[in-house]
Formats: C-alpha cells, sequence, structure tokens
C-alpha cells in the first residue's frame, strides 16, 4: 500500500544569491557546498543573514576527497577539511553532511578502504559531539560495496544520490539501497543522467531528461518510507523550470510537500 508520505524539498546553493531564488520558488531549506572552510568564512555571514531574514535552513555538502587512493593526501588534506566543515555548520544551525568517499572495490584497494572506515569513525565522533549527521555518498557503489561499511559503521548515514545509481550500471542501484538499507537512508540527491561509465557522464541534468525511472525509483522511496529532505541538485536557473514535474512525479508516488 502506498505511504502518504511528507518530505522536504532544497536546492543546491553555491552562492548566497541562489538561498534567495530557492526560498522564491517555495522550498524549505538549501544545501550549500563548502569545499575550502577558509574560502567559506568569506561568505558565512551572508548565508546568515539569508537564513535568519527568510527562515529556511540549511544542509551541507562537503569538498571531493582528491585522489581516492592517496592515504597522505586523504589524511593530511581531507580529514582536515572535514573537521573544520563540522566547526562551522553548528553556526548556521546544519545538522546534517554529506561527504564523497569512494569505497567501490573496482576502484579503491582494500588497505585504503579500510583506512577510510577509521577515518569515518573519527569524524563521526566528532559529528556526534555537534549532534550532525554524517552521510556517505554514493558515488559508483551499490550496495554490496558499502554493506561491510555501514556493518563497521552503525552511525554512518548515506546520502542517496540518484543520479550517481544510474553510472556503471544497467538497473538503478538505488533500488538495492532501499531494499536493503532503508533506515540508513537520511537524505537524497535529485538529478537524471544518460547512463554511462565515466565521472564525466554524470551529467546532473534536469528530471525527466535523462533515462532514470524516475516513477519506479519514487514508489520504491515510497515504499520504504522515505520522509526526510530531497535536494534538486541541478543549477537555479533549472530547479526552477523543473520544480513544477519534479513535484508532480513525487506526488504521483505518493509523496507530500510540506
Amino acid at each position: 500500500m502506498r505511504n502518504l508520505t511528507k518530505i522536504h524539498l532544497g536546492g543546491t546553493a553555491h552562492r548566497p544569491e541562489d538561498v534567495v531564488l530557492l526560498n522564491k520558488l517555495g522550498l524549505q531549506f538549501a544545501e550549500i557546498p563548502i569545499t575550502d572552510p577558509e574560502t567559506f568564512s568569506g561568505v558565512k555571514g551572508a548565508y546568515q543573514t539569508l537564513k535568519n531574514e527568510l527562515g529556511l535552513y540549511y544542509l551541507c555538502h562537503g569538498p571531493r576527497e582528491g585522489d581516492p587512493n592517496d592515504i597522505r593526501s586523504l589524511e593530511g588534506i581531507y580529514l582536515p577539511k572535514l573537521m573544520a566543515i563540522l566547526s562551522i555548520m553548528p553556526e548556521l544551525s546544519m545538522e546534517l553532511l554529506t561527504i564523497h568517499l569512494w569505497m567501490d572495490l573496482r576502484f579503491v584497494s582494500p588497505d585504503v578502504i579500510a583506512y577510510k572506515v577509521g577515518l569515518l569513525k573519527r569524524v563521526i565522533e566528532t559529528a556526534n559531539d555537534s549532534g550532525i549527521t554524517l552521510c556517505i555518498e554514493n558515488l559508483s557503489e551499490d550496495q554490496t560495496h558499502l554493506s561491510p561499511v555501514f556493518e563497521a559503521l552503525p552511525q554512518l548515514n548515506l546520502t542517496l544520490d540518484l543520479g550517481h545509481a544510474q553510472l556503471l550500471t544497467v538497473q538503478n542501484t538505488s533500488l538495492g539501497f532501499m531494499q536493503t538499507f532503508p533506515e540508513r537512508i537520511r537524505h537524497v540527491h535529485l538529478h537524471d543522467n544518460l547512463g554511462g561509465d565515466t565521472p564525466a557522464e554524470d551529467l546532473h541534468l534536469p528530471v525527466g531528461k535523462g533515462i532514470i525511472d524516475f516513477e519506479s525509483v519514487f514508489e520504491n522511496l515510497n515504499r520504504v518510507g522515505y520522509d526526510k529532505t530531497i535536494t534538486l541538485e541541478l543549477k537555479p536557473e533549472e530547479i526552477r523550470e523543473n520544480l513544477s514535474e519534479v513535484k508532480q512525479r513525487l506526488a504521483d508516488s505518493g509523496f507530500k510537500m510540506e
């Protein structure tokens, strides 16, 4: 039986000006990418002012990890960035951080994955101290790649990227995550693509412009009772043009936008 589930819709805000547009579109939150904590300090005040004036809340997206097999870089550059971001987030009342950390054994060595599990454990401990939910985002992984990671880290959650789940696969791998780890899915990234086998094919197209079977994906997301946040990972003008279709597709699958 279909659930009548309430969700929150938001969009990516690369600049403070994007927050204004998201608010005008009636979205409830902005997901802010912080790639460089030092640079972000220069615009933090503008984001804070808009948050107070407009009433949106913020989620955070962390930086890319760099070379996914370079432990020295992960330890010396990536980890300090994550820790700095965690120290910034409470100032903007951000309660969820999504990070990129590639865990696909087809591309990342077992020793590096073991190191990354230890890195995540340290980050989770710091996040918990500030009441922040930490989510790893699926890149090319399916549920079998992340299963041992989730088993080792009970407090780690998942940002389910529906576009990434269409790459290096025939069937969208989000379905496997929903079946195996529904309770770990704490956030969703929404965009479309044409499939493919390389990062260059992660096109971030508006919903309906690619090949993803969103009817099936949304029906299954509703079936597992997902009731949290969905970010449209598109350019602001694309969000404006695509929002009505996204809302209709979600409504057809049983979701309500609060």
